[in-house]
């Protein structure tokens, strides 16, 4: 079984819906003997990262997360998920989980493109995720694919180890890292078209086990 954890950041039911038309079976849920129990856990979210953490702590959704981790089930950070995972975000200076060390940063508020025109924030739309080592989920991906994104920070882990995938957004910023049993996109695969399917799709059968990215 698959655990959607909802901790009222929403973007939950795409999520399940994508996962439902793959063909596995998933629960969204905030139960944490629910979330101990299953097999794989996926940990979407949208919003701000001081409201995020506020409820995780409340819920005692934040512990059980690190559980899971340190248990060695496979984790699957989307968006906010991924964002929170660090260790601080500049949003709402917003301490954060820690389980990758790391910040969380704002877009810089003059980005241009390498033409000189001006870039809008939050960074939305389709873009290329340019991979920088290898990783199960991303078997499938070519570096043509594109990925939807919605946000206006960043994941920045303090160690580029744990950096699998890199977006150029007038900056070159971080948009997939793993470290162990955890995979953590800032795109949406569940709205981004076949390439984010196929991440969906590996994740549902990944055993949690990864080469790169180790502590």
């Amino acid at each position: 079984m698959i655990a959607v954890i909802d901790y009222d950041a929403g973007n939950l039911t795409s999520v399940a819906r994508a996962v439902s038309h793959l063909g596995f079976s998933c629960v969204v849920t905030r139960d944490r003997e629910a979330i101990q129990r299953a097999e794989r856990v996926i940990f979407p979210g949208v919003g701000a990262a001081g409201a995020a953490m506020a409820s995780l702590r409340r819920l005692g959704l934040d512990r059980s997360l690190e559980a899971a981790f340190e248990a060695g089930t496979p984790i699957l950070g989307i968006c906010l998920g991924t964002q929170v995972i660090l260790g601080h975000s500049e949003e709402n200076d917003t301490p954060c989980m820690g389980i990758i060390p790391g910040e969380v940063r704002a877009f810089p508020g003059d980005l241009r493109t390498e033409k000189g025109q001006p870039l809008k924030i939050p960074h939305m739309g389709w873009n290329r995720v340019h991979l920088k080592k290898p990783h199960p989920l991303l078997a499938d991906i070519q570096e043509t694919d594109e990925f939807y994104f919605v946000h206006g920070y960043y994941p920045a882990p303090a160690d580029p180890k744990w950096v699998v995938g890199e977006t150029d957004y007038g900056i070159l910023f971080v948009s997939a890292m793993g470290k162990k049993n955890l995979f953590a996109t800032q795109f949406h695969p569940e709205k981004s078209g076949r390439p984010g399917l196929s991440i969906l799709r590996r994740f549902c059968v990944w055993d949690g086990t990864w080469e790169g990215g180790t502590c």
